[in-house]
């Protein structure tokens, strides 16, 4: 008999247009994929989860998080980007030994699913060796999260200040060893540097290797870095390497004509409101994204100096957004356009797209997999349920998260992740924390020497 677990008396947010909300339904999911959606579905041998009381709704999708770094939550908590990059990037990131990148892949990982984040992509650049980039795919896959695993670099500054380095070979490993299946959790691509970090041969050599190994690329663009010219996403166009494979990310600075670019060429964004904002990248370019016809998605960035969970995000991108329409002649109304349920839609339809995989997730429909979140609307902090969207994005948060599943697989259930020794997995991330900031050099007041 085929696996069948039905979500019962749901408020399901489906997010596909045809399908729209409704109030009361059921939600059937057959071997990890939704076979029905509808109020009171007759079925009686599946396994049945009580979904009253709370808002259903398709799983987050994180476009854009270094994972490497959780077991350094909160290291920079108030930095700039040229601090980031000279602490983190410099001084940190060569201390890594790859359990220490199967540690913080493993944590953010499990972070991220207990917050409802049902895919994330891993911008993984501390690839020091290839063991270190064998410990981050081996701790995704430990995870259960659906996750696509951007190849980058070593850390070091060698690889970030203008390099000539092209991408790694141990991409073409990388790729044969780990992602042979077309139909896994797991897909791959490239996280390349770009133009402003890399010269325009490495470039075209790195843009190369990603079509090659038939994988989606992310890059960063647009950051306000010290001493760093240039407009990315035109240098990229001029040498014709601009695609639908592409994800840019940040473009803070990028030009309107520049974000035009993304919209002809079928690219994808992805903003990180909070972290942007904090460190100086810029104003996030959300509202002069969709002007030009381009829908973003939304990222954590880094753990360093940002909360992992998608509520933040969505909220700064909320307030930040509408805020870019303010003006300041007083006899004109403020009149934006920036809704809750845009945000909502950039949190779970839009990072879908970005990732290549809006056939398979992003909304709830039957022949979709199954990757679906229950949010209490019924705690403190979300009842009484007026408006469902509302209760996702602005009153609630990870305390919230009572369900989530990736592709059929419960991983959290009832307010607690499944199948996880939390005590071995906080001995293994101070162990790393101690490790890598004594070797770097960062180690706290109050955290011994030695």
């Amino acid at each position: 008999m085929p696996s069948r677990l039905l979500l019962k008396n749901g408020f399901v947010l489906t997010l596909d247009p045809a399908l729209g909300d409704l109030p009361r339904a059921d939600v059937l999911v057959e071997d990890g994929k939704i076979a029905q959606i509808g109020p009171d579905l007759p079925v009686t041998d599946a396994e049945t989860l009580d979904a009253a009381g709370t808002v259903v709704v398709p799983g987050f999708v994180d476009t854009h998080r270094h994972m490497w770094e959780t077991v350094l939550r909160g290291v920079l908590p108030a930095c700039t980007l040229d601090g980031y990059l000279a602490q983190v990037i410099g001084a940190i990131g060569p201390a890594y030994r790859s359990e220490d990148v199967y540690t913080g892949n493993l944590l953010g990982a499990l972070e991220a699913l207990n917050a409802g984040i049902t895919t994330i992509v891993d911008w993984s650049h501390c690839n020091n060796t290839p063991e270190h980039a064998d410990a981050g795919i081996t701790a995704l896959r430990a995870a259960g999260i659906r996750a696509m695993y951007a190849h980058g670099t070593p850390a070091g500054g060698e690889w970030w200040a203008y390099s000539e380095l092209g991408h790694p070979a141990d991409a073409r490993r990388i790729r044969e060893q780990y992602f042979s299946s077309e139909d896994d959790l797991l897909t791959f691509a490239l996280a390349v540097r770009g133009p402003g970090v890399s010269r325009p041969e490495v470039c075209v050599h790195d843009w190369r290797l990603a079509r090659e190994l038939e994988a989606r690329i992310s890059v960063h663009v647009g950051m306000r870095i010290t001493g760093v010219h240039g407009q990315a996403i035109a240098e990229l166009d001029r040498a014709g390497l601009l695609g639908p494979d592409t994800t840019y990310v940040h473009a803070n600075t990028s030009t309107d004509d520049e974000l035009a670019m993304i919209k002809r060429t079928g690219g994808s964004a992805s903003v990180a409101p909070y972290v942007e904002m904090l460190m100086g990248h810029g104003h996030p370019p959300i509202t002069r994204m969709l002007e030009q016809g381009v829908t973003p998605s939304l990222s954590i960035d880094v753990a360093t100096s940002v909360p992992g969970d998608m509520f933040t995000q969505m909220r700064t991108a909320l307030a930040q957004g509408r805020i870019s329409s303010f003006g300041d002649d007083v006899d004109v109304a403020f009149a934006p356009a920036l809704t809750h349920a845009d945000v909502l839609g950039f949190a779970t339809r839009a990072g879908a797209q970005a990732c290549g995989l809006a056939d398979r997730i992003g909304t709830l429909a039957p022949g979709k997999d199954a990757d679906i979140v229950l949010i209490r609307a019924d705690d403190i902090n979300t009842m009484p349920l007026v408006d469902p969207v509302a209760t996702v994005v602005t009153s609630a948060d990870t305390a919230n998260v009572d369900t989530v599943i990736v592709r059929g697989e419960i991983r959290k259930r009832a307010g607690k992740l499944v199948g996880v020794d939390l005590a071995r997995l906080r001995a293994d991330a101070e162990r790393s924390r101690d490790h890598v900031l004594r070797a770097s050099g960062m180690t706290p007041s109050w955290l011994p020497q030695n």
